[in-house]
């Protein structure tokens, strides 16, 4: 492979793995508002193993350039390059940042789910917390009227769920709690489960405060690994 590879090279790569019966399993993935969005049908271990590979030698710009394919793999491939790339303890903090900015800066392509979950914690938490970054950006996404920008500001909170920290999960928590979107109030539950694997008592504090107005599912995640008597409790509030 072209040590340094491009966006095209990548596409042209998913060609050659495409099947037909793979598009009908991977279009019920995308949630999106996105018309343009297409499917070439490439398993997604697949597109995973050829971002690893391309990781290694793609730029940022050829990146960005990926960001904008019309095929769903294909900025699935970009948010795993991104997420690939940050993961080695020697990559600088100068290029951790121009990850930081090309995410936040091309969120309008990251307009799904899994290319949130995919990228946000290591790529977005994960320079916040590493260089000990001011948070406030995570509190501005979720002030955004894109739902995908809301959902990377919990989701970005994985990251210090991981290393310890909840504070900034139940807090971004309770500024969405009203949310309308079912991906932004799922992707709350769930990282409210994992905040209390860290911090039991505080999720209980939580839910005794705001159960009675948590839309059910996210109610049942987030209380997913409490006692059935806990969860009687909190469901009958």
């Amino acid at each position: 492979m072209d040590p340094k590879p491009t966006a095209n090279d990548f596409i042209n790569e998913l060609k050659t793995l495409q099947s037909d019966a793979e598009k009908k399993k991977i279009r019920r993935y995308f949630k999106g508002d996105d018309s343009d969005n297409r499917v070439l049908g490439v398993r997604m271990k697949h597109t995973f193993d050829l971002a690893k590979e391309f990781s290694r030698g793609m730029s940022p710009d050829e990146i960005n350039k990926l960001l904008d394919s019309s095929y769903y793999e294909g900025r699935m491939g970009a948010v795993s390059i991104m997420d690939f790339q940050v993961r080695p303890k020697s990559v600088s903090e100068e290029y951790r940042k121009v990850l930081f900015d090309l995410y936040i800066n091309r969120h309008d392509r990251i307009n799904n789910w899994d290319f949130v979950d995919r990228a946000a914690p290591r790529v977005i938490g994960g320079y916040l917390f590493d260089f000990k970054k001011p948070r406030d950006i995570l509190y501005k996404l979720a002030n955004s009227a894109n739902q995908w920008e809301r959902r990377t500001a919990i989701v970005s909170t994985l990251l210090f769920i991981r290393k310890g920290e909840t504070d900034d999960t139940f807090k971004i928590a309770e500024q969405l709690l009203n949310d309308d979107k079912e991906y932004v109030l799922k992707a709350i539950g769930t990282s409210l489960r994992e905040a209390g694997k860290q911090n039991n008592e505080l999720l209980l504090d939580f839910l005794e405060k705001h159960a009675a107005r948590m839309e059910r599912k996210t109610l049942t995640t987030a209380m997913e690994k409490l006692s059935k008597e806990q969860k009687n409790y909190f469901r009958s509030k």
